[in-house]
């Protein structure tokens, strides 16, 4: 899934941060994508994180909808993360996670393009389970961590005939590393700047860099690269220390051009912490 609000929405990229800032949060994003294609992309989200003090551990989940044209992934996934404190008020944590996926194709949009392929025979939709790990290591300004999604690489079984096949559908393995850092400009001012590389095997590796600008725990903006692709400008506010509004506006320039029409995506997010 493509998020440019990625780092504000918990153990989407690395179940070892679920529970990691020792709050119960909860929220929800909405993000489409190139409204000048007919059936671009569109992810919903939903999730949650809690902390459990007394046996440092963390528990999170989430449930999602990632639609693009014909085909739509949509499922659950779990996470269980234990931290472990170390000196200097620093923790190493290691994360799993559950996930269960719905793959779906709608065949009513591909039987022109299609016509008498085997798949078109099959079944609509698969339901499959796979697995995931990560690892993060947290100071007061520092956290970096590397995680793998799709670890079993499970089938989906698209195609169930009798004809021989050369290539299987399935889940591919998904690498993350991602970190970010606080800066502490002045008393009210707090910089972070952030990254996040994504490595699929027989793909172009993804690279995202970028900072957030904080101003008194009140309001944030930030400015972002995803190499190869787009721009992102991005700005929040907080209410209440609790609450948090996000919007985060990308600027293609590749696959789409920014002279075609519509190629932009719009990121909308809402989070909010339940404070002691």
């Amino acid at each position: 899934m493509v998020s440019s609000l990625y780092d504000l929405q918990g153990n989407l990229h690395n179940p070892a941060v679920a529970g990691l800032a020792k709050k119960t949060t909860m929220g929800a994003s909405y993000r489409s994508m190139w409204s000048g294609i007919a059936g671009s992309p569109v992810t919903a989200l939903v999730y949650g994180s809690t902390f459990l003090e007394q046996s440092n551990v963390g528990i999170g989940a989430y449930l999602y909808s990632d639609v693009t044209g014909p085909t739509s992934r949509r499922g659950l996934q779990v996470s269980y993360a234990l931290h472990i404190p170390m000196q200097n008020d620093t923790r190493f944590s290691i994360g799993l996670e559950s996930r269960l996926l719905q793959f779906a194709i709608d065949k009513a949009m591909l039987i022109e393009v299609l016509g008498s392929d085997p798949v078109m025979g099959g079944a609509s939709t698969r339901l499959t389970g796979d697995a995931g790990m990560g690892i993060a290591y947290t100071t007061k300004k520092l956290q970096l961590g590397a995680s793998v999604s799709h670890l079993i690489q499970s089938k989906l079984n698209i195609y169930s005939g009798n004809l021989t096949r050369a290539e299987e559908a399935r889940l591919y393995r998904h690498f993350y590393l991602q970190g970010s850092y606080q800066w502490k400009v002045d008393a009210n001012t707090t910089v972070t700047p952030n990254f996040l590389v994504i490595y699929l095997p027989n793909a172009p590796t993804e690279l995202q860099v970028g900072a957030r600008v904080e101003h008194r725990e009140l309001f944030w903006w930030g400015l972002s690269l995803r190499a190869r692709q787009s721009w992102m400008l991005s700005a929040g506010v907080n209410v209440q220390k609790k609450l948090m509004l996000g919007y985060s506006f990308d600027i293609y320039s590749s696959p789409l051009s920014v002279f075609d029409k519509g190629p932009n995506a719009h990121e909308v997010l809402l989070r909010y912490q339940f404070l002691k």
